[in-house]
């Protein structure tokens, strides 16, 4: 028998969340959807800034801060304790900064394979493992890895991206069999086109964007607030008995 209000398994009340890369894109959504859900966000950004997202999430009621990170250079321990020595506590992380690099696989560079490598997975398991102690001490918690769809397939000219999201679903599946005795839940997004600035020379190459389009049974590109509903629901409460799972939003692209 249920007994509790299932809009109320939503809601993120008196929880803080962490986001990386939250400043744009996917990552901005996401993250103003939590603050909407009533968690307080804290948003990594390179630059240090996050005008846009703070202000939208200042708007809604909510609240939220910044904290300065590249994740080529910054340990992910650093970030999570700055977080617990500001708020307490640290109960949502979402994995989401990423980077990629574009050439053929037979002329691409040993920079460009580790620059991916180092953001995409490296920076991702010292962020979880780093939460995770936190989350373990204080009773539970919830971390959401930003896979892909390329986690699934091979993709063109993007050996280092796709090798990463394909180590995302596999490293998000080990974890939650790990963590999932402390309550901590431990899943993974995979989005499928959407109109970022990652995508964006796809979206202006006419050819590959009528392709792409072709194949996305929906017939456009996902906007980045198409992925604020399943964070807020892998965040929540509602996804309680959720472990090791990837959730694919991509307008039907891998059921074609």
């Amino acid at each position: 028998m249920i007994d509790f209000m299932i809009l109320e398994q939503f809601k993120l009340t008196n929880k803080v969340a962490l986001v990386t890369g939250g400043n744009r894109g996917l990552g901005q959504a996401m993250a103003i959807g939590l603050a909407q859900a009533g968690a307080f966000v804290f948003i990594t950004s390179r630059s240090g800034k996050a005008d846009e997202t703070l202000a939208q999430i200042r708007k809604d009621g909510g609240d939220g801060a910044v904290i300065q990170a590249d994740f080529l250079q910054d340990d992910g321990r650093d970030i999570v304790n700055s977080v617990v020595e500001k708020n307490g506590r640290i109960d949502i992380l979402i994995n989401n900064a990423g980077t990629i690099r574009r050439g053929p696989a037979l002329e691409f560079s040993e920079d460009d394979w580790s620059t991916v490598v180092d953001v995409n997975l490296n920076a991702v398991w010292k962020l979880s493992q780093a939460a995770a102690q936190k989350m373990a001490a204080q009773g539970g918690g919830k971390i959401i890895n930003n896979a892909s769809v390329l986690g699934y397939q091979g993709g063109l000219t993007v050996p280092s991206y796709t090798a990463t999201k394909h180590a995302i679903i596999g490293l998000t599946r080990a974890l939650a069999n790990e963590w999932a005795s402390q309550n901590i839940n431990v899943n993974a997004i995979a989005p499928g086109y959407f109109k970022t600035d990652m995508t964006d020379s796809l979206q202006t190459d006419p050819n590959r964007s009528e392709q792409i389009l072709a194949r996305i049974p929906a017939g456009y590109w996902g906007d980045p607030s198409d992925l604020a509903g399943t964070a807020v629901y892998l965040a929540s409460n509602a996804s309680r008995y959720v472990h090791g799972q990837v959730v694919v939003v991509d307008g039907g692209w891998l059921s074609r």
